[in-house]
């Protein structure tokens, strides 16, 4: 039985994503700083995450889905330490999880990576820089790793979601997420579930010639 790792995987796309693996047959550990999750560290921790891998032992599959949304105002209004807190998150906890879970994936011969970004990163959403910056980032942080990885093995992706009916966009402004959501041709937000088939897939032995590639859920919003 493969094992998988959720970060944010206590609530909303890491939650449904739990669900949907668990569904193949796979062993599902979240990972969260809320309660619910089967254990709780900060994805900004570097030791913290090495304790989580002692005491979980090797991992298969790792899907990166913790992520805030950060300050929702004009780039000039934006405080520093908000802008850095959501790089911290976004983009420096991607990197944390990697760099800790990977090398073992890479020694193992067989693994699954997928990031989770969003449409923001590729359109850019206004009022929205630092979440659409960092998650720009992570887009860019796959296709290297995907690269790195080609030949060993283990493959990394990235998904590129529009907006998503989640628990972590209730702190996203009315304004923000109607105009978000305008821009949908399907005219609707995205569910869970789609977001999890997509990411099962990426996850699993059914993909298998794809790496550093990003995969667009957007209801039609993707414009590259």
């Amino acid at each position: 039985m493969r094992t998988a790792l959720i970060t944010g995987g206590a609530s909303g796309l890491g939650k449904a994503t739990a669900a949907r693996i668990e569904a193949d047959g796979v062993k599902v550990i979240t990972l969260d700083t809320s309660d619910g999750a089967d254990i709780i560290c900060d994805v900004t921790d570097p030791a913290g995450l090495r304790a989580a891998a002692d005491e979980v032992g090797p991992v298969d599959i790792l899907v990166n889905s913790a992520g805030v949304v950060g300050p929702q105002v004009p780039l000039w209004e934006i405080p520093l330490d908000a802008w850095r807190s959501t790089f911290e998150v976004n983009v420096h906890g991607t990197f944390n999880v990697c760099r800790t879970f990977i090398p073992a994936m890479r020694e193992r011969g067989w693994g699954r990576v997928v990031n989770i970004a969003s449409m923001a990163a590729k359109d850019g959403n206004p009022n929205m820089s630092p979440y659409s910056a960092s998650k720009g980032a992570v887009i860019a942080l796959t296709k290297s790793l995907g690269k790195e990885l080609a030949t060993s093995g283990v493959l990394a992706n990235v998904i590129a979601p529009a907006v998503i009916e989640t628990p972590m966009n209730a702190s996203t402004s009315p304004d923000a997420l109607a105009h978000i959501k305008s821009l949908i041709p399907m005219g609707r937000v995205g569910r869970p579930e789609e977001v999890a088939e997509l990411i099962a897939w990426l996850a699993s032995d059914r993909m298998s010639f794809s790496t550093g590639a990003v995969y667009d859920i957007s209801g039609g919003r993707a414009t590259y």
